[in-house]
């Protein structure tokens, strides 16, 4: 997995850092770790990708080392980092397009193979584990955390202009004053007030997701998603048919095709995808406020069972199926999630 414990990144600040730098004391840069989790979701909600997130958070983090001496506490230590980091997203967003999901470049399509036509990695919403934004943060702080990591709010807050995205992610996400992000991007109070303004009606205007609250799961919830990797495994339709919504959609990226509705995804999972067939689900941490499986396909041999899509599965209000979605590049998610290469 890219993460590193705590101790080798306060290492790797060491060694990154030019030897002419006095070194910062460790209870300082302990300090400044202990809000990386926090800095990894603001980032990710930036740049829908856990990988660039990742890579931000570590260009703060060396920023903030670097700096720590001419750190005079004018503000506190928690608003300076949140100041490095957006400055390094608004960098990193600098002529870049925006990620999206399927859903948003196009609507539903017929299931047939012809329809797939994939697209460059950076197009996509990637997905990030929960406990990646994990930190000292009470259950309800938890939940509203993981409602906004949603795919569909992350791919609603790429359609903001970057500034306007960071406006509303500090205020309606992180619940900061306008005041304070006035100050944070060097502007006026009544400019980040219209900017989060315009923020508000854009999110409002694209089509969320109205699944279930990311919550905690409870018996029902795990005994009905037991029911899901029965019925998948052993591709009985009848079976699939009782738990995936009538509504329900599907998307694969890389590839942009998206299905709508179970009869749609039947017929791809029976026809073009039916070499999934006798795929196996292992359970991973949880991904974007949701449950997640590495999916793995029998290998042409036969012998053993490949990697082929992190699954992350979100459930309608009716506690059914009502989104699923196939991320297909394991060779980078499936080491993030902890999942094993192949199984035998």
């Amino acid at each position: 997995m890219r993460q590193s414990p705590p101790g080798a990144r306060l290492l790797a600040y060491h060694e990154c850092v030019s030897s002419a730098s006095p070194p910062a004391p460790t209870a300082e840069m302990e300090q400044i770790e202990r809000h990386r989790p926090e800095l990894t979701g603001y980032c990710y909600r930036m740049l829908a990708s856990p990988f660039e997130a990742e890579d931000a958070v570590q260009e703060t983090m060396l920023r903030a080392w670097r700096s720590i001496d001419r750190f005079e506490g004018r503000s506190a230590l928690r608003s300076w980092l949140y100041k490095i980091a957006t400055n390094v997203c608004l960098d990193m967003l600098s002529g870049r397009s925006r990620r999206a999901t399927p859903m948003d470049l196009g609507p539903a399509r017929e299931p047939i193979a012809e329809n797939l036509n994939a697209r460059a990695e950076a197009t996509w919403v990637e997905p990030i584990r929960d406990d990646a934004l994990s930190g000292a943060e009470d259950p309800a702080e938890m939940v509203v955390r993981r409602e906004t990591i949603r795919l569909a709010f992350v791919a609603a807050l790429q359609h903001l202009p970057p500034r306007q995205r960071t406006a509303l992610i500090l205020c309606e996400v992180l619940r900061w004053k306008a005041g304070e992000v006035a100050e944070l991007l060097e502007t006026s109070t009544a400019s980040v007030n219209s900017a989060l303004q315009r923020a508000r009606e854009t999110v409002q205007t694209s089509e969320l997701s109205d699944g279930a609250a990311a919550s905690a799961l409870g018996e029902p919830e795990k005994e009905f998603l037991e029911r899901y990797v029965a019925a998948f495994e052993a591709y009985d339709i009848d079976a699939l048919t009782a738990v995936i919504a009538e509504d329900a959609s599907q998307s694969m990226p890389p590839y942009d095709l998206w299905l709508q509705g179970r009869e749609d995804i039947f017929t791809w999972w029976f026809g073009p995808g039916s070499e999934c067939r006798g795929s196996k689900l292992l359970a991973a941490p949880r991904a974007n406020g949701c449950v997640a499986y590495g999916q793995y396909k029998p290998s042409p041999s036969g012998a053993r069972h490949d990697p082929w899509a992190l699954q992350v599965v979100e459930l309608s209000d009716d506690g059914r199926v009502g989104r699923l979605t196939f991320f297909l590049d394991t060779e980078r998610l499936f080491p993030l999630f902890g999942l094993p290469p192949r199984l035998p």
